[in-house]
C-alpha cells in the first residue's frame, strides 16, 4: 500500500461527525468543488467528496489514522496493521530469481506455510526480496529455511540452456519450474492451495500444473510478493540466485556482475578472451541478447 496517501470509501451520515472533530483537532476547513470539506493543518490534510470518498495526505496522515480515522470512523484497523488484509489459511507460495541476470543460474523457490507460519512470517519482518540488499537477505533465507518446508530449484546455466532449447520459451519454462516446485511442496505438505507472482497468461503454470496431472486452488496475481508467503518463496530464489552466481565466479575466476548492463557485457568480453566463446555456455544464459553484444567484439 502506498504510504504518500490513504483513500477509503465512507457513509456520508458520518461528515458532519468528521467535519466537527476536524475542527476541534485544529484543522482548517475550505469546500474545494466536488467536496463537503476539506481540512487542512501542519502535516495532514483530510478532504471528503461528495461520492463519499475520503482522502488523506501528508507526513503526519499516519499517526491521524491510526488515532483517530481507523478507531473512532472507520472502525477497521487494515491500513495500521495490513496483516489483517493477509491470506492467512495455510497455502504454498512461489516466486523466481535471476530471470533478467544473464549471468547466473535461474531460480525457482517455493514455501509452505499454514496459519501460524503467515503470522511467523510476518513477525520475522519477510517482505520482497527486490526491497532488499544481500546482506540481510542471506541470514533471513536460512532462517526460512530452516523453519519452513520448501523447494528450491536452482537451475545453472547449463541446465538453464539445456531446457531453454526444449521450451524456446521463458515463460513456459518458467510455468514448468513453478509447477515443479507447486509439486515437490504438495508432496510434502499435503496443500493443494497455492499463490504465484503472475507471469505471462494463467494458462501457463495451469497447463504446466496439468501436465503433472496435479489439480490445485491456484491463484495468480500482480505483486504476488505482497503475499507473505510468496515473499519468503522470493527470498529463498534471490539467497539461490546469489549464492550461485558468487559460485561461478569463482570458478570461472571473474566477478560476475548482476543484470544485464554494459558491465556484464563488459565481464562478458573479458571472460570468451581469456577462454574462448565456449565459456559462456556454462556460466551465461544464451538466448539474451547480451550474448550478441559479448561477442561482438569479444
Amino acid at each position: 500500500m502506498s504510504r504518500n496517501s490513504f483513500v477509503t470509501k465512507i457513509d456520508l451520515s458520518l461528515a458532519d461527525r468528521i467535519r466537527e472533530d476536524l475542527i476541534d483537532q485544529g484543522f482548517e476547513l475550505s469546500t474545494p468543488p466536488y467536496t463537503l470539506f476539506s481540512g487542512k493543518k501542519p502535516g495532514v490534510s483530510c478532504t471528503l467528496y461528495t461520492s463519499g470518498k475520503l482522502m488523506v495526505q501528508g507526513k503526519q496522515m499516519e499517526e491521524f489514522i491510526t488515532f483517530y480515522l481507523e478507531p473512532e470512523i472507520l472502525k477497521d484497523l487494515s491500513f495500521s496493521h495490513p496483516e489483517t488484509l493477509v491470506e492467512t489459511t495455510a497455502h504454498i507460495g512461489i516466486d523466481e530469481a535471476g530471470k533478467g541476470d544473464f549471468f547466473g543460474p535461474l531460480c525457482i523457490a517455493g514455501v509452505y506455510a499454514d496459519e501460524e507460519g503467515v503470522k511467523k512470517l510476518l513477525s520475522m519482518g519477510v517482505r520482497d526480496s527486490k526491497r532488499m540488499r544481500d546482506a540481510p537477505l542471506l541470514p533471513l533465507a536460512a532462517e526460512i529455511r530452516n523453519a519452513f518446508p520448501h523447494s528450491i530449484i536452482a537451475l545453472f546455466p547449463e541446465k538453464y540452456n539445456e531446457l531453454y532449447g526444449r521450451f524456446n520459451n521463458l515463460n513456459r519454462l518458467l510455468a514448468w519450474g513453478h509447477a515443479t516446485a507447486i509439486a515437490e511442496l504438495v508432496e510434502k505438505s499435503g496443500c493443494k492451495k497455492a499463490t504465484i507472482d503472475q507471469f505471462g497468461g494463467p494458462h501457463l503454470v495451469e497447463n504446466a500444473l496439468s501436465q503433472k496431472n496435479l489439480r490445485i486452488e491456484l491463484t495468480q496475481r500482480h505483486y504476488g510478493e505482497e503475499d507473505p508467503v510468496v515473499a519468503a518463496a522470493s527470498i529463498l530464489a534471490r539467497a539461490s540466485f546469489v549464492e550461485g552466481i558468487d559460485r561461478l565466479s569463482k570458478r570461472m575466476g571473474l566477478t560476475l556482475p548482476k543484470g544485464a548492463s554494459q558491465l556484464v557485457v563488459d565481464a562478458g568480453r573479458r571472460l570468451v578472451q581469456k577462454e574462448g566463446p565456449d565459456v559462456l555456455a556454462l556460466c551465461a544464459k544464451l538466448h539474451f541478447k547480451t550474448k550478441e553484444m559479448v561477442l561482438r567484439n569479444g
